[in-house]
């Protein structure tokens, strides 16, 4: 898209973008005046100026922006103070964005009157995704008409060049277009990544690169000169609030500062370019163009000055504030979940069995009807087959496309997007279709959902449900039959649920739904439908539709006797998943000996009651379908070693698959591999023994 600038832009506006490029220029010399006492990483935006602030004088209150960590003039254009940003910079107390726990120029905010940001990582790249999820958001809130809005949103994606090789910024790219979502990627091309050159980088810029994506529209602008970057960033911004379509602005711009005050620009850069660089200054160049509108030189320079002893002002006044109390740091890692009591009907009389699958569909079906901010997608959840192990069957056509929908193969994006469809108010419930795949959306799962509350400071929990069928079944094979829970359990900030029978996965599943938390709900597969001999169990009665059961609360399901503890002949196998079924089957020759416990939520974890038990029995086994070294389960059984030490008779144990990199397909081996009741009762027997 073309387009003719006119140097139509008012010298009000002018003037308030030269203050603003005098703010950043200001910043960039005072910490640098200041390094000995800074302690902390510094980024400028120096070079960038015009294009982000010509970015942010189109944005409304109703808006949203993810600023990248450049983006320092982009944030002063929007409305916020330079106290603000300095208080980030020096990590206090009171850093509006995080409390003291984030980066310079990594913002979230939800201020009334500005713009909204979502947490801001340090990935590259990384906030393509969320930020589309804000756009697809949107797009469904005025589709249903959950909200009326003052005009239409407009969602903005600022990244810098080099980031734009990153595949998940792809992803965000392909679902833009293929959804026509209300969005605008803004890429900054200085044609440096660190000391990486654009000839090393990429074979070409992002405006010939987003050719590809049909349905993205494009536009290039020179990003030094204000007058331009505001006529096109208006013609941008009006276009996507107008025409409710993405559109990618690709702004060629300069970098004068350091990459970041880590790694400074003496490293890597000659003289030569340098001076190229600094001759494409935004603020000169502005400067003469208001000297050429006839504006006197002394204006301009009390402009400067000014800007200068605000910024010196608000240094030292950060300098003073207080920094955070260490009792703070475990703040907001979860944010506050309603759902802390089991309520409801768990077993309605007169009601018959149902298979765990069917108490899923039943579950999301309850509470799509009562909230049209639910929705749900992924791969293949749609009408067409309703899941590859139809496990949304019916919903599709009970809801339509526009709630229960297809998705592409996309993990990183169909994880990542929670992030900006919780932000707008909405309860994504997504399906990554075998556990094997949720590895490329690990890195969203990480980087920016469990993250988001605690590096916020609170303001933007990710409440969304993310559903994995897990484990291994009737030769599956290797990258359809693996177990994730360790590395997801390491992932700080995330719930975890893992049902084993039809009421513990309906009631785990509402309770997920009413927690502003993310959770990830691992299902396994052969406990769907019951079809694995002994698992019939799983299948119970269907609980009402008020059931809910909160998370972190174990479930005794087999009790010693109380004559054989008394004895001292009991143990206690603690476990979850399939491995209840292999626990049951195999207890069966030990009468009365063995109690068994069903973890039902791995994250939070029922420590009390596991403690207390292991105190009862004296002997413990974790039991795990994972492969057991390094694994959860031996985690576990060292955690219940140390707080249960002087009442234990013998070593927590831990039981789980072979130590192999994967499931393989021939079923021999495959039973060769992971625990089953047979191998557990020769363990149970071992340990009552001794």
């Amino acid at each position: 898209m073309e387009i003719d600038t006119k140097n139509t832009v008012s010298q009000e506006i002018l003037l308030k973008a030269y203050r603003h490029m005098m703010l950043a220029k200001a910043t960039a010399d005072v910490y640098e005046e200041n390094r000995n006492i800074c302690k902390y990483v510094h980024s400028t935006s120096r070079g960038h100026e015009a294009i982000q602030l010509a970015t942010a004088y189109q944005l409304t209150h109703e808006d949203w922006v993810s600023p990248y960590y450049r983006d320092e003039s982009l944030l002063l254009g929007m409305g916020f103070e330079p106290y603000q940003l300095m208080l980030q910079l020096l990590a206090k107390a009171d850093d509006p964005f995080s409390g003291g726990r984030s980066y310079y120029s990594h913002p979230s905010s939800l201020a009334e009157n500005l713009p909204k940001i979502i947490h801001q990582s340090s990935a590259t790249g990384m906030q393509a995704i969320p930020t589309t999820g804000v756009a697809q958001g949107i797009k469904y809130i005025q589709e249903f008409n959950l909200k009326t809005y003052e005009q239409n949103p407009v969602v903005v994606c600022s990244f810098g060049d080099n980031s734009i090789t990153e595949g998940e910024v792809s992803e965000a790219f392909q679902f833009a277009a293929l959804h026509q979502l209300p969005i605008i990627f803004l890429v900054q091309d200085n044609e440096w990544g660190i000391s990486v050159t654009k000839e090393e980088a990429r074979t070409s810029d992002a405006y010939d690169f987003a050719a590809g994506f049909v349905g993205l529209n494009r536009m290039k602008v020179d990003g030094t000169d204000f007058e331009a970057s505001f006529e096109v960033m208006k013609k941008a911004v009006d276009f996507v609030r107008t025409e409710r379509k993405p559109m990618l602005v690709c702004a060629s711009t300069v970098l004068i500062g350091h990459h970041t005050s880590g790694v400074r620009r003496e490293f890597y850069r000659d003289e030569d370019d340098l001076e190229k660089h600094r001759a494409k200054d935004p603020g000169s160049i502005l400067r003469n163009r208001l000297l050429e509108e006839g504006l006197d030189d002394e204006l301009l320079n009390q402009i400067e000055k000014e800007a200068r002893l605000e910024i010196e002002e608000a240094f030292q006044k950060a300098q003073n504030a207080e920094d955070p109390k260490p009792e703070t740091v475990s703040n907001h890692v979860f944010a506050p979940t309603p759902i802390t009591d089991e309520v409801g009907e768990r077993e309605p009389k007169g009601q018959e069995k149902i298979v765990m699958v069917d108490a899923a569909i039943h579950a999301i079906q309850e509470i799509m009807w009562k909230h049209p901010e639910a929705l749900l997608y992924g791969q293949d959840v749609g009408e067409r087959i309703g899941g590859v192990f139809r496990e949304t069957v019916t919903l599709g056509k009970k809801f339509g496309n526009k709630r229960v929908f297809n998705t592409p193969i996309q993990e990183a994006y169909i994880i990542g997007s929670t992030v900006g469809m919780s932000a707008v108010g909405l309860k994504p419930i997504v399906e990554v279709q075998f556990a094997d795949y949720i590895y490329p959306g690990i890195n969203q799962l990480i980087t920016e959902i469990s993250k988001s509350n605690y590096l916020s400071n609170g303001k933007f929990p990710v409440s969304n449900i993310i559903r994995v069928p897990i484990g291994a079944y009737g030769g599956g094979g290797p990258y359809h039959s693996g177990s994730v829970e360790s590395i997801l359990a390491n992932i700080k900030g995330i719930k975890i649920a893992y049902p084993s029978n039809a009421a513990d996965f309906k009631g785990l599943l509402k309770a997920a739904y009413y927690d502003p938390n993310p959770v990830i709900m691992l299902e396994h597969k052969g406990l769907y439908w019951s079809k694995v001999p002994g698992t019939e169990d799983a299948k119970t009665i269907e609980p009402a539709e008020d059931y809910i059961l909160p998370f972190g609360k174990g479930n005794i399901i087999l009790e010693a006797e109380n004559s054989e503890i008394e004895k001292g002949r009991t143990m206690l196998i603690v476990t979850y998943g399939m491995g209840v079924y292999w626990a049951k089957d195999a207890v069966k020759n030990f009468a009365g000996r063995v109690e068994i416990i069903d973890l039902r939520t791995l994250i939070p974890l029922d420590e009390n009651l596991v403690f207390e038990r292991v105190k009862l029995h004296g002997k413990c086994l974790v039991l795990t379908e994972e492969q057991i070294n390094n694994s959860f389960a031996e985690a576990f059984a060292h955690r219940i070693s140390k707080n249960c030490f002087q009442y234990l008779d013998a070593p927590v144990e831990a039981m789980g698959s072979l130590n192999l990199p994967a499931v393989p397909i021939n079923l021999i081996l495959e039973k060769e591999m992971l625990p089953n009741s047979e191998k557990l009762s020769k363990k149970i027997e071992e340990m009552l023994r001794d």
